[in-house]
């Protein structure tokens, strides 16, 4: 394995999960979780953002910043900064009442706003936190937290800023805890970055740019990169070949009125032009990876509820296995 891979994903404590708009980074969250649940392990998932969509995932009322239980061994939240923002005050503060007054203020949340920043450290740093909690007996209260984070760019900027606390924050708790925090994201062995892509062109080429700068600029680890949305190869490369011979076949104009066995070859080949271009960029990110991506079916039915989550579980379940 390479250095960014020296533990299996389904082993680390903290899991960034991230990846171009509309790839399905929540789904994939929430399968991870059950699929980690399955194996006996305690799993919060954490989502942030306006519009949630982890809840209708394990079939729950919408998630708001208290954690709640979802599933067998499964909890959720969602990450809300301003609450985020006055949790942590509490800690700092050490008394609520007084917390409250600093951070439920309409000046200090237009404050905090206008530092950069501040609120990702909030949301990324709260789920940094549930990652340290212990029962009473000492045991970790969750044994992997795993965070649906922004998408790529929003993503990046997130994971930059406990670093650009250690450059100009001084000596004090925030600086402690940023310092913490980027020890466990950083580490190989306890956290890394679960990058979520489709085997389309343009998600293929944005995630190969979010992989380079989370190994060049960032040096993160990758946990695994997970290829969402597969459809199931209907032909095999030769006959994709032999169907696609005839470019006509991909011409609607060309093509159309031709009688029913034309306009079967013509669906034929539009499959295995599908099935070609999937190949290919699945071949992309083959390449670019040091361990083999996760590949998820595409879910004909069942996309965003609990059934088509457990689908995808149970194959998330038997990748876990097989590390």
């Amino acid at each position: 394995m390479s250095p960014e891979s020296t533990q299996p994903w389904s082993s680390r404590r903290l899991l960034f999960v991230t990846g171009k708009g509309g790839v399905g980074k929540t789904s994939v969250t929430a399968a991870m979780a059950l699929a980690l649940a399955s194996r006996g392990q305690r799993v919060l998932a954490a989502t942030c953002g306006v519009h949630e969509r982890l809840s209708a995932m394990f079939g729950v009322a919408p998630l708001d910043h208290t954690i709640r239980q979802v599933a067998d061994k499964v909890w959720a939240v969602r990450i809300e900064p301003e609450h985020a923002m006055e949790e942590y005050g509490v800690l700092v503060l050490k008394v609520r009442a007084l917390a409250r007054a600093v951070f439920d203020n309409k000046y200090t949340h237009t404050f905090f706003r206008a530092v950069p920043g501040l609120y990702e450290w909030a949301m990324l740093g709260k789920a940094w936190y549930h990652t340290t909690e212990t029962r009473s007996d000492g045991t970790n209260r969750f044994d992997v937290v795993l965070f649906d984070a922004p998408s790529t760019g929003h993503g990046l900027d997130m994971l930059r800023v406990p670093r650009v606390i250690l450059d100009i924050v001084p000596p004090g708790i925030l600086r402690r805890d940023a310092e913490q925090a980027w020890q466990l994201l950083s580490d190989p062995t306890r956290s890394g970055v679960v990058v979520v892509s489709l085997a389309g062109d343009m998600p293929t080429t944005e995630t190969l740019q979010l992989v380079d700068a989370l190994r060049t600029e960032l040096q993160l680890p990758i946990a695994c990169t997970v290829i969402n949305g597969v459809d199931e190869q209907l032909f095999t490369a030769s006959q994709r070949v032999s169907l696609l011979a005839d470019e006509s076949r991909l011409d609607p104009d060309r093509s159309s009125g031709q009688g029913e066995a034309q306009g079967t070859l013509v669906a034929a080949a539009t499959r295995a032009e599908r099935e070609r271009r999937q190949a290919f960029n699945v071949d992309r990110l083959r390449a670019a990876m040091s361990d083999a991506p996760l590949v998820l079916p595409r879910l004909v039915e069942g996309a965003g509820t609990p059934a088509g989550t457990a689908v995808l579980a149970r194959a998330l379940k038997g990748e876990a296995d097989a590390e």
